[in-house]
């Protein structure tokens, strides 16, 4: 059976001023780099075969911190696997974006990444991973945007209503056909 495991990467100093990340190479901070030590630690006490992970820094850097725990796993590092573009909203907080752009910024053409392009992106990106490491389970460090794009395309059913997590995990398998969810944006971890 193959089985991927989502992480989203650590907090970072935007994360907590509440700005629009997208592809902007934020670093982790302190507190996320110990939540990856911690979330590494977890992780060590299962088995997994192959890391991969987008190449901006705080994704790769929580990828970095896992592989070092679990006996070097090897790192795949993709752009592909990026979080969502955020366009020119990118390093802005909501009400930066509403003093600048007004209340229905939403609705306007800022140059924010469709769903559909993520999709479009990342879903050849995870069937070729799994073709390569059929019936292994694989982990993939990415970003919150993303990973919730992917899991709407590929477990539509699930319920998505919580924002992820920084460092939290969540378990795909394929089944028959499709794909299930068995853990869904768990940061028990960061409890210890």
């Amino acid at each position: 059976m193959t089985r991927i495991g989502f992480i989203r990467h650590g907090s970072t100093a935007w994360n907590k001023e509440k700005r629009a990340q997208g592809n902007s190479n934020i670093p982790l901070d302190e507190e996320g780099q110990l939540q990856a030590r911690k979330l590494a630690e977890r992780m060590s006490q299962e088995k997994w075969d192959v890391i991969y992970s987008s190449d901006l820094l705080r994704a790769r850097r929580t990828a970095e911190i896992i592989g070092e725990k679990m006996q070097h796993l090897p790192i795949h590092f993709d752009e592909r696997l990026r979080e969502v573009s955020g366009g020119q909203i990118e390093g802005t907080t909501e009400s930066e974006r509403i003093s600048k752009w007004g209340s229905s910024w939403r609705e306007l053409d800022l140059g924010i990444e469709k769903v559909d392009s993520v999709i479009k992106r990342g879903r050849p990106l995870i069937e070729e991973i799994i073709t390569e490491h059929h019936s292994k389970n694989i982990l993939i460090v990415t970003h919150g945007g993303f990973i919730q794009c992917l899991l709407s395309d590929l477990v539509p059913k699930l319920n998505q209503e919580q924002s992820l997590k920084n460092t939290s995990l969540t378990k795909i398998f394929r089944s028959e056909n499709e794909w299930e969810c068995e853990l869904f944006n768990c940061a028990i971890h960061l409890n210890e």
